[in-house]
């Protein structure tokens, strides 16, 4: 009884490591690709759907598991919150650090294996090539020689996510990537530039400890939050030129600049707001990435109802 104890423990603790909460935003941002495929009358294939997802979902979920086995000595420094700070498993468990490296690597071995399945089945040289990419920035993203969190490129890299997902989903469904999806890219890779600076305004005192050269160490937390408000400017306007582009025909994109309003203006009430104090600002930003999560879900349901009235 006692050995199964300690095993479902083990196990739990697995669990926490991986933050699955976490996938949550993934899979919305993966499922507004197909959604711009099927509104242009693309056919929603549940086997191409779920056949792209598992393969950025076991991406996705390497992230948590190789993060936290190489931020072991920063996230020391750190306290772990909802959105930040790492899982505090491996601090409090090192012995688990071993098993996060394998099953980071296991993870990222069967997504490629999958990749590889499903670019010969659908003959999609391209979804292969953007599974290599999210795999890549997964793994290196922390991990030596690149670490770009280290090196003031994690921004970049995080960012680079908000065009990966949905160009992968849509990819996966139509099997090649172009223009529409590309500039359709570009609000999600504005908003995800907020995350990731919601994300490290928390840690700023441990990365610095722990010599991770973040854009928040680098200029403050009050610039850092200056630098939220401007990001959701940015992300409402470029929402404003898509509807302006003519490219998009049945998708209204002035109502969904209408809906970026929603963040938009919490970025701003953040920019008014702006602290440097840490458990304040762990409140603002926890507000931000909740909100993200909103609009993002908003956006998928938009383009839903515009596919359902569509066909029924």
């Amino acid at each position: 009884m006692g050995v199964r104890v300690i095993w479902l423990n083990k196990i739990g603790l697995i669990l926490k490591l991986g933050r699955l909460p976490f996938l949550l935003f993934g899979f919305l941002c993966f499922t507004n690709g197909a959604l711009l495929a099927v509104t242009f009358n693309m056919p929603f294939l549940w086997d191409r759907f779920l056949g792209g997802y598992a393969v950025l979902l076991l991406a996705h979920l390497s992230v948590s598991y190789s993060n936290d086995y190489w931020d072991f000595e920063v996230d020391h420094y750190n306290q772990p919150t909802l959105f930040a700070g790492g899982s505090g498993v491996l601090v409090r468990n090192p012995e688990l650090r071993p098993l996060a490296k394998k099953f980071g690597i296991l993870l990222i071995i069967l997504s490629l294996s999958l990749a590889v399945i499903f670019s010969f089945i659908y003959s999609s040289l391209t979804f292969l090539l953007i599974a290599l990419f999210g795999n890549f920035i997964a793994w290196y993203y922390s991990a030596p020689p690149l670490k770009p969190s280290y090196r003031g490129l994690g921004e970049v890299a995080t960012a680079l996510s908000g065009f990966i997902l949905p160009a992968a989903s849509y990819v996966a469904i139509c099997g090649y990537l172009d223009l529409k999806i590309v500039l359709f890219t570009l609000p999600f890779v504005i908003f995800m530039t907020s995350f990731i600076l919601s994300v490290e305004i928390p840690d700023m005192e441990g990365d610095k400890k722990g010599h991770k050269n973040t854009f928040i160490v680098k200029k403050g937390r009050k610039i850092g939050f200056i630098s939220i408000g401007l990001v959701g400017v940015l992300g409402t306007l470029s929402l404003m030129l898509l509807s302006l582009s003519g490219i998009f025909p049945g998708i209204n994109f002035q109502l969904m600049a209408l809906m970026s309003l929603f963040p938009t203006l919490v970025g701003l009430y953040l920019l008014i707001s702006r602290t440097a104090k840490r458990e304040r600002a762990t409140k603002l930003v926890n507000w931000n990435i909740l909100i993200l999560v909103v609009f993002i879900t908003v956006f998928d349901l938009y383009l839903l109802s515009g596919i359902i009235s569509t066909y029924f």
